[in-house]
């Protein structure tokens, strides 16, 4: 890997000091074990999942009461708890003999989840996250909610900022990001020209602007599907350079051959329905060494099983996917599908953080940084 590669790790490391790492994989487990077994209750209590019979997946959805367009979130649920072994499946692909936890097996896993969230640097506002998500699952999936209320609880962002932002993985990429971004301005042979996808809360973009500072910047064009997010950030950043315009990534991007320096897709890439298709037309966008900083969740863990899902569903249902998810309810590539839809895309790999054998991998996000 290169020398950048280097750098950007030893810059996000350093953003860390004083967090210990290497009860990271177990921390992460027992966040995972608090959502599998909040599930499983709230399933055998309202479906007939605990009766002995096997059931199909959409009678499961029938009992929960789900909308229409959430009503597949119920099979990917039991999916999770199938893997986990908390739920049998027979040849037809029925669910059966689902464990029905005790009360102290809970209350257990509720004292763990402290202790875990503590390990893994996350603010007091994201293991409430993951507990409200629980106690809101019948409205949620009745459609009566959405996923802001889960993210922007009193319309208060604090807690998407500890998803995004306040934490020890997200301090360690956007950190990294930076280091990346400071290497590009250094090279840059004239003002640079940047476009943000899917910016959302600006979580990655609070650490990529300071980089900019006192640098010829033609443009930081900072988009987002919602009008929402695009007010927030024309309200918390001050930099002349920066423009802000609605953006859909499952359609086509803006037309610009050849003219950007730098795309950056932060937590947000893997809603393209086709991945191939939005990198070929990142790569088209991109002018001769210029760069696509990636921050993706390469792994589901079943911490985003009461949230996330919830985010994705369409107005038909489960996401639209045209790529090698098509057919599955799988959300995010592989680390390995990444590296082989960047390079696909004629796009050298240059980042690809943490590295093997960091305790980090186990929170299983990464930073990818690809250049033209």
């Amino acid at each position: 890997m290169s020398p950048l590669n280097d750098r950007a790790d030893a810059a996000g490391h350093a953003a860390i000091t004083g967090a210990d790492p290497s009860g990271v994989a177990g921390a992460v487990h027992e966040l995972d074990r608090l959502i599998l077994l909040g599930l499983a209750a709230d399933l055998h209590r309202r479906t007939r999942l605990g009766r002995g019979a096997a059931h199909g997946a959409e009678e499961i959805a029938g009992d929960l009461g789900a909308a229409p367009r959430h009503r597949w979130i119920a099979g990917h649920w039991l999916a999770a708890l199938h893997e986990a072994g908390l739920v049998g499946r027979d040849a037809a692909g029925r669910y059966h003999d689902l464990h029905a936890p005790r009360r102290a097996e809970l209350a257990t896993a509720r004292t763990r989840m402290e202790a875990a969230r503590l390990a893994l640097g996350y603010p007091a506002e994201l293991a409430e996250l993951m507990l409200r998500s629980l106690r809101l699952l019948p409205a949620l999936l009745r459609d009566e909610i959405g996923v802001q209320a889960l993210l922007y609880p009193d319309g208060e962002p604090a807690t998407a900022e500890a998803v995004y932002r306040g934490n020890v993985i997200s301090r360690y990429l956007n950190t990294a990001a930076a280091e990346v971004l400071r290497d590009l301005a250094a090279r840059a042979t004239r003002p640079l020209r940047i476009l943000e996808l899917g910016a959302g809360i600006g979580a990655t973009t609070a650490d990529l602007l300071p980089v900019l500072a006192g640098r010829p910047v033609e443009f930081y064009l900072f988009t987002d599907l919602s009008p929402f997010f695009l007010d927030t950030a024309r309200r918390r950043f001050d930099a002349g350079f920066l423009r802000y315009a609605l953006l859909d990534i499952a359609r086509d991007l803006p037309r610009r051959p050849g003219e950007l320096d730098l795309v950056v897709a932060a937590t947000m890439a893997h809603n393209a329905p086709h991945i191939g298709r939005l990198l070929g037309q990142v790569a088209a966008s991109l002018a001769p060494g210029g760069r696509v900083l990636l921050i993706e969740t390469v792994r589901e863990h079943p911490q985003s099983l009461t949230s996330m899902p919830f985010a994705l569903s369409t107005q038909d249902g489960p996401p639209r996917r045209l790529d090698g998810r098509a057919g599955t309810t799988r959300t995010y590539l592989s680390r390995a599908e990444w590296l082989s839809a960047l390079e696909g895309s004629g796009l050298r790999v240059e980042v690809d953080l943490p590295r093997p054998g960091d305790p980090l991998t186990a929170l299983s996000q990464r930073l990818l940084v690809a250049t033209r």
